[in-house]
């Protein structure tokens, strides 16, 4: 990394990846002349604590770019489309952690142990993956490298806090009402159903071929990523009540054969890697083990005995961390790297 300095906005600075920006930009030192803290005009008045400043949170408006260098974008995908374009034209690079340009041909689609040459093609927009995403494809690269992947079947254990705030209040809420008010009928606003003691295998909307939206962005974001079309994906995306972090169960099936042992290697050398694998005493990593951890951790590693040349493993990542703010700070990294 240089010795510049750069003026860093981010917008949804109040949020829960907004808010995890923050202590990471501190964290890894990344080097920032000026913070902009910006949200909607709800959160005006409100201030965040950055390097033991106090700054006000100003209103995200279409000027509120002027002399920004790099963009975090952590707001939704509606903010996005509506406001990176501004910054786009007023200098700065986006990074958005958004759906908003994903799928977008000229838009990259990086997640940096998998892809971080893509950062260097973009036309002023950067894009952050999904979460459940960026933690599989990272598990899967190294396998990949050996040889490529022909077929993925994934199934999500996913935290409530991957749906916001109000979703952590509602599973707060609905456990406190059941457990000690012996309430058997709880208020469900965020999630369809009740979601405290329970699990739901439904996460955003449905589309007619019975996938749900956070279903098809695994399939479609994991292709872009390793620029490989010919991947065979199904996935099912399941809410757990779970405040941190994102559980996977994954099988793949490879062109060609791996052996276990050069699998179990190769992973655990790979970059943002923590390999926990010893099923005989029982050491498998969990949601508790990553939540809160920059790394995606790996276990369960054994053949899948359905096919030939598979492999099957439990992928557990903070869903907040290096599904989200971490990796858009790496990518903001690399960028800067170059420059």
């Amino acid at each position: 990394m240089n010795s510049k300095e750069y003026n860093v906005a981010v917008a949804g600075v109040t949020g829960a990846v907004g808010k995890v920006f923050l202590s990471i930009l501190e964290e890894r030192k990344f080097p920032v002349k000026n913070l902009i803290p910006l949200a909607s005009h709800r959160s005006l008045g409100k201030k965040v604590i950055f390097y033991g400043q106090e700054l006000e949170v100003k209103e995200l408006k279409k000027d509120s770019f002027s002399s920004v260098d790099i963009a975090l974008f952590s707001a939704g995908a509606s903010t996005s489309r509506e406001f990176a374009k501004y910054a786009v034209d007023s200098g700065a690079v986006v990074i958005d952690n958004s759906s908003a340009f994903r799928m977008e041909e000229n838009v990259p689609l990086v997640v940096p142990e998998v892809n971080k040459d893509k950062i260097f093609e973009h036309n002023g927009i950067i894009a952050n993956p999904n979460c459940s995403t960026i933690i599989m494809v990272v598990a899967l690269k190294p396998i990949y490298d050996i040889s490529p992947i022909k077929r993925i079947v994934v199934s999500t254990y996913q935290s409530v806090s991957g749906a916001g705030a109000k979703a952590i209040a509602e599973l707060e809420n609905q456990t406190r009402e059941i457990i000690c008010q012996g309430k058997k009928d709880v208020k469900c606003e965020v999630f369809p159903v009740q979601i405290a003691f329970n699990v739901i295998p439904h996460i955003d909307i449905f589309f007619d071929n019975g996938y749900t939206k956070e279903e098809m962005k695994m399939v479609h974001e994991t292709r872009k990523i390793f620029g490989d079309s010919r991947i065979k994906i199904t996935a099912t995306a399941v809410r757990v009540p779970v405040f941190t972090s994102h559980s996977e169960s994954v099988s793949i099936e490879t062109e060609e054969k791996i052996a276990l042992k050069v699998v179990r290697d190769a992973l655990a050398r790979a970059e943002g890697l923590t390999l926990k694998d010893d099923f005989k005493n029982a050491v498998y990593p969990t949601a508790l083990d990553s939540s809160n951890k920059d790394n995606v951790f790996v276990g369960r590693l054994r053949e899948d005995i359905s096919v030939e040349n598979g492999i099957s493993m439990w992928v557990v990542g903070d869903q907040l961390r290096k599904g989200a703010a971490l990796n858009t700070i790496q990518i903001a990294e690399e960028l800067i790297s170059r420059t």
